[in-house]
């Protein structure tokens, strides 16, 4: 971690999906350790912020948690800019909110950039008598478009912290890869002295002529 800085990353998390499929409540689990049963759909946005570490890294993690109904849909694409991550989420006790996981993926792959992290959530794993979605059915959505697949249960605290500890260190191992990247690109183009001639190359006034 930098000396100037309280931590390495900054990760900006947008939660996204249908209403009423326990979004809000997953973020509470996972920033609060808290759990309300009373349902209240999310207006807007609400907002987290969560600091945590990973391979060695201080990570400080903005959680958003958005809208679900379809009169928020344009605020909430407004939020997919500049994320680092994507918490996808549906509800295992309902098939639409599943089915719609694909205008909810078209849009992530639309509006976020091509290097965000991605995971599929099926929320509401404790229902197990009420399950709809099969979890081959999610695997196969997840492995589709190259996410992890967690099912979570807000309530009884299952798989909540799991899930989240494997999106900061995808994002993670991604902005170290794209930092050795940097390095690299760097020390290609001031280490490398191929655009010079080769009887020329070696002499400071060689150098000199290259560069003017």
């Amino acid at each position: 971690m930098s000396s100037y800085s309280e931590y390495d990353y900054i990760v900006k998390t947008v939660i996204v999906g249908d209403s009423a499929v326990g979004k809000t409540s997953l973020l509470l689990r996972y920033a609060d350790d808290g759990y309300d049963d009373r349902y209240m759909a999310t207006i807007g946005v609400d907002f987290r912020i969560s600091t945590v570490e990973s391979q060695n890294k201080i990570v400080k993690l903005q959680l958003w948690d958005t809208a679900g109904q379809e009169r928020f849909r344009t605020i909430t694409q407004n939020y997919y800019r500049g994320a680092t991550a994507v918490v996808l989420c549906f509800d295992l006790t309902d098939q639409e909110s599943f089915h719609n996981c694909n205008r909810w993926m078209a849009d992530i792959e639309q509006f976020c950039p091509t290097d965000a992290a991605k995971i599929l959530i099926g929320t509401k794993a404790d229902l197990r008598d009420k399950r709809m979605v099969q979890f081959e059915d999610a695997q196969a959505f997840a492995d589709r478009y190259g996410c992890p697949y967690f099912e979570t249960s807000s309530k009884a605290s299952t798989n909540v912290q799991e899930a989240f500890q494997k999106v900061v260190g995808d994002v993670v191992t991604i902005k170290e890869k794209q930092k050795v990247k940097a390095v690299e690109k760097t020390t290609v183009t001031f280490g490398s002295d191929s655009r010079l001639p080769r009887n020329e190359n070696r002499t400071c006034f060689g150098w000199l002529r290259a560069l003017f």
